[in-house]
């Protein structure tokens, strides 16, 4: 029996790679907010490989659509054993002064709520099926270096996501579900064009240690690693996926 994985933001960059990685060893559910003809391209993808794949419309913003979501994951497969929570926003650079209450709200509704909701319903539909299972939140570097004058709500949106993680490994370590993070640094995906920064990655990568951007490639092969069996004793970790950032 292949395991099931939700994988949200799967339309591109991070989500959209780990969908077509872990397509050989799971069946997927991928979510998208807008690009509708991105994530078809990457169901596609995924089914060739060997996955059967639903996708679904969902802003994680919406806890209605968080319920619908799983709903259809039990109508579907009636159950889930693995969690991708990789759904998340970033906007244009700016300082502190300059960011208003629609920024933050909407900032904190989609990278922290909507991730709390989406993480709290896979569990628990994890400990109704009794078998254990992992989840893998997305955080970023920014929660260690704060992004100051370009992005600290977004910065303080992947704190969060460090907190979520530590706490719900405690909470769910007896029932088998290991929660796990990742820490992606500057990643060659779209998500800088969506700041307004199209260029981020080529410019800052040098700055990194290992002296380049990383690639999608390398941070889906870390999610995966902590998905499988070979991370069977990690739980309540954050993996720095950041060339030394």
């Amino acid at each position: 029996m292949r395991p099931i994985c939700l994988i949200t933001g799967a339309s591109a960059g991070i989500g959209a790679t780990t969908a077509r990685m872990a397509a050989p060893d799971f069946d997927l559910v991928l979510t998208y907010r807008a690009d509708r003809d991105g994530a078809r391209k990457v169901a596609g993808d995924a089914e060739a490989r060997g996955a059967r794949v639903e996708v679904l419309q969902v802003d994680v913003a919406d806890p209605e659509a968080i319920d619908v979501l799983f709903e259809a994951i039990a109508d579907r497969f009636g159950r889930l054993d693995a969690l991708v929570n990789n759904a998340g926003i970033v906007d244009v650079a700016t300082t502190v002064t300059g960011m208003d209450h629609a920024r933050l709200r909407r900032m904190f509704d989609v990278n922290v709520i909507g991730a709390f909701l989406v993480a709290g319903k896979a569990a628990a539909m994890m400990q109704a099926g009794g078998r254990g299972g992992a989840i893998v939140n997305i955080s970023s570097i920014a929660a260690k270096i704060a992004s100051p004058n370009q992005y600290v709500d977004y910065a303080a949106s992947k704190a969060a996501i460090d907190t979520l993680t530590k706490g719900m490994a405690v909470e769910l370590g007896p029932d088998n579900i290991r929660v796990n993070a990742v820490r992606p640094g500057i990643i060659e995906t779209e998500i800088h064009a969506k700041g307004g920064q199209p260029n981020r990655a080529a410019e800052l990568g040098p700055s990194a240690p290992l002296g380049r951007a990383g690639t999608p490639d390398e941070v889906a092969e870390a999610i995966l690693f902590l998905l499988s069996d070979k991370a069977s004793f990690i739980t309540g970790e954050t993996l720095d996926v950041g060339g030394g950032r």
